[in-house]
């Protein structure tokens, strides 16, 4: 899996290109003005401080894995500090996030995957006068996340606990439309394509769906294919640890693969 994986980040690179090699207005103002702003902003730093704490913090907590392809939960124990430096997004890739919240300006932000709330954090920065709605998994995980958001003061994220096959639906028919959607967890082909279904009933041409890990296993590189390929979708940002969707209507349908370094 290891050298599949580091075959297709070669293959990647060799494939992708920079802001000069789009020929799209569209996607060259979003790489100019968004993906490749690497000029540090105010929100980040204090963040990135909790994140330095969480790397630090040697408490045990237990977690409940209810995705990884597995019908049965896994429970293991393991310290906070060992998920902090395993399992949340990188600051490059976290702060890119951020600004891709930031340029849409979502009313409402949706959150498949709190872990400890480094990338939730991040959200709720980059929307101030918005709501992000996050669902973690694991309860002790959740409650770690939910300290970090004391920490820093956020008041605008709504944290549900539980099963995202349970829950999400029930958050997406409380929505008139889908503004911002972030689906990090769960990396199954046919969970991803499910999350993925219930969302487009609700987008509009100004929504953003971004799915993690595209090419975490064969299974999710299938179904970013069909993401690709569905007829709704007309543009769509391989950033290979991440994929942009877009809805936009009078657009012709264009797929893209960009450099970025997490």
């Amino acid at each position: 899996m290891l050298f599949q994986f580091i075959t297709d980040y070669l293959k990647h690179r060799l494939t992708a290109k920079t802001r000069h090699g789009t020929h799209s207005p569209f996607v060259y103002k979003l790489a100019d003005e968004v993906i490749y702003d690497f000029t540090d902003k105010s929100p980040y730093q204090s963040i990135e401080q909790q994140r330095k704490k969480l790397f630090s913090d040697d408490s045990t907590i237990t977690v409940t894995d209810l995705g990884a392809g597995s019908h049965l939960n896994k429970n293991r124990n393991k310290k906070v500090s060992q998920i902090a430096k395993n399992a949340l997004k990188s600051p490059r890739l976290a702060k890119l996030i951020y600004r891709l919240a930031q340029n849409t300006q979502p009313k409402t932000v949706i959150e498949l995957g709190t872990c400890l709330g480094i990338t939730s954090s991040y959200l709720a920065k980059a929307c101030p006068d918005g709501e992000v709605i996050t669902i973690e998994g694991c309860p002790q995980t959740a409650e770690v996340a939910k300290h970090n958001f004391q920490d820093l003061d956020l008041t605008n994220i709504e944290l549900h606990v539980g099963n995202f096959d349970l829950i999400l639906p029930d958050i997406i028919a409380k929505q008139p439309t889908l503004d911002f959607v972030y689906i990090d967890g769960n990396h199954r082909k046919e969970a991803t394509l499910n999350y993925f279904k219930l969302c487009l009933p609700k987008v509009t041409e100004n929504s953003l769906l971004i799915f993690d890990d595209i090419y975490w296993s064969q299974g999710m590189k299938e179904a970013w294919e069909e993401i690709k390929n569905h007829p709704d979708v007309t543009v769509t940002i391989d950033l290979f640890w991440i994929g942009l969707v877009y809805f936009k209507k009078g657009q012709a349908k264009e797929h893209f693969k960009l450099k970025f370094n997490q």
